[in-house]
């Protein structure tokens, strides 16, 4: 089971996990909608396509942008589509 945790808090968990590029995507309806918010960044992979983000709200600190996720993946992507990765602080175990 990998757990993704900031701020003491379990953000996701899952057993079902795709690694790309280092990077541990987890299902999206494993994620804790108590912890995340919507975030108008975007970023653009050039074999992944178009990446959304999240902000991190736990305990009235905030992680700006510590999530993202692929809505519309690139072909050679699908495999993470519907998934979120974190990065900036947020740990990942399992």
């Amino acid at each position: 089971m990998a757990r993704a945790i900031w701020n003491g808090a379990v953000i996701a968990e899952s057993d079902d996990i795709v690694v790309v590029e280092g990077n541990s995507y987890f299902p999206r309806e494993s994620v804790n909608d108590e912890y995340v918010k919507s975030s108008d960044m975007h970023s653009t992979c050039p074999w992944k396509g178009k990446a959304s983000y999240l902000t991190l709200d736990e305990n009235g600190q905030q992680n700006e942008d510590a999530a993202w996720f692929y809505p519309d993946p690139k072909s050679r992507a699908m495999p993470i589509k519907d998934r979120v990765a974190f990065w900036r602080g947020v740990t990942v175990e399992g």
